[in-house]
């Protein structure tokens, strides 16, 4: 396990360090909580609805399923299959409002003995295909207790501890994640308090990506093992060439940030650069350079942590209030963007703001557009949240800065979405 852990963690085409040290991850962390408690507001007033397409739950899952390879197909267990009739959360109201009493559950409790009565709890209801995908929700409220769950996961499982646990069930689920713990602890300073480094470990061996080390002590089996992991050694490039493309779309993410944090300064504004964005070197600096070293009015309090993960902020240099909020949304999920922009609007700060504004891609704003029709994001469009192109500012940012007074130069290169 140790040889295997140390050659895991070193991969770069390995979820250790494509998806587990990934910076958006933790970033996303926040978003996805707030799309669950707005899952649960709407069962409980009734207004979720009997459809899985256009629902918050849809907006919420479709986010987690973004976050790279080891979610990827995790909306699957929640799409409606007519022929089957499930998930039967939909159109059952007294399933409906159990599966939210079990998310607000898990919101509010703090500790394992609370998150498993939960699920136990759900289990005995015995809600026909809901079963443990729901898992992945619950690993984004609290990531130290409850593992992520796919078909991979399971297998990876299975092929390392010898296993027999079956998809679909919540015993079987719970039983594995009695296993998964103790592996965790068992390994814990090359893994993490963190139980998703342990389910990416078990996700690369059940897709094949490693192969399990043998269980029997026999020097044959060790032998082949070994020539097995060199063999994924040596197909790392193809990897290592996959993860160069994603850090530079990280970089342009960086380099976006720092047009606007270049041209906020300019234009006389204070400016403040995501608290966790500050250090990423940028030119022969860091892109937090210049910025503010601490958002007034948002040391504390609900939404504050949010509202400073925002990538850029622009302050009025005399009053200390927001003028505008910039998300930078370059391959990472919309939705995660609009969620940190909706703290912000309904906060104290919203009455200041002369401009909201999401840049990305020219080709991204259909996806934009449609994320910002759903009535969770209600609140953001009533601000006028603007659409702002990367073509658009790259190509208008040095006049701006040279000629440009206030908002108006960024009003009139960017586009309505109302």
């Amino acid at each position: 396990m140790t040889a295997l852990l140390h050659r895991w963690r070193d991969d770069p085409g390995g979820t250790y360090r494509t998806w587990f040290l990934w910076e958006e991850r933790v970033k996303n962390f926040r978003s996805i909580r707030r799309g669950i408690q707005q899952v649960v507001a709407e069962i409980k007033a009734g207004t979720f609805g009997v459809a899985y397409r256009g629902s918050s739950l849809e907006t919420v899952v479709h986010s987690i399923a973004e976050q790279r390879q080891i979610f990827k197909g995790a909306d699957h267990a929640f799409l409606w299959k007519p022929k089957l009739r499930i998930p039967d959360i939909y159109e059952n109201l007294d399933n409906q409002r159990a599966f939210g009493r079990l998310l607000d559950a898990c919101v509010c409790c703090t500790t394992e003995q609370q998150v498993v009565a939960a699920i136990r709890e759900i289990d005995a209801k015995a809600i026909k295909g809901l079963g443990p995908a729901v898992a992945n929700l619950l690993y984004f409220l609290h990531p130290t207790i409850v593992p992520p769950f796919n078909t991979a996961i399971v297998n990876g499982y299975n092929a390392l501890t010898g296993a027999k646990v079956k998809l679909g069930r919540w015993d079987e689920y719970l039983a594995m994640r009695q296993g998964i713990l103790a592996l965790n602890a068992k390994h814990r300073g090359l893994l993490s308090n963190d139980l998703g480094a342990i389910g990416g470990l078990l996700f690369d061996l059940g897709s094949g990506c490693y192969p399990a080390p043998p269980r029997e002590d026999d020097a044959a089996a060790r032998a082949a093992w070994e020539a097995d992991l060199a063999r994924v050694r040596d197909e790392g490039a193809r990897a290592a060439k996959a993860l160069a493309e994603a850090r530079e779309s990280d970089h342009t993410h960086t380099e976006v940030q720092g047009w606007l944090r270049d041209l906020g300064l300019s234009l006389g504004y204070d400016v403040w650069v995501a608290a966790n964005d500050r250090s990423r070197p940028l030119g022969g600096g860091k892109l937090g350079d210049g910025c503010l070293a601490a958002l007034p009015g948002f040391d504390t309090g609900a939404g504050a942590d949010a509202v400073r993960l925002i990538d850029v902020l622009w302050l009025d240099k005399d009053s200390n209030r927001i003028v505008a909020a910039y998300e930078v949304e370059h391959t990472t999920s919309i939705y995660s963007g609009i969620v940190r922009m909706l703290d912000l609007a309904l906060g104290s700060e919203a009455h200041a703001l002369e401009g909201m504004f999401l840049v990305a891609p020219d080709g991204r704003e259909g996806e934009v557009r449609e994320q910002l029709t759903r009535p969770a994001f209600s609140r953001v469009a009533d601000l006028k949240v603007r659409y702002l192109p990367y073509g658009e500012l790259k190509a208008n940012r040095e006049t701006i800065a040279r000629f440009g007074h206030g908002m108006k130069p960024i009003q009139a290169i960017s586009r309505s979405l109302v």
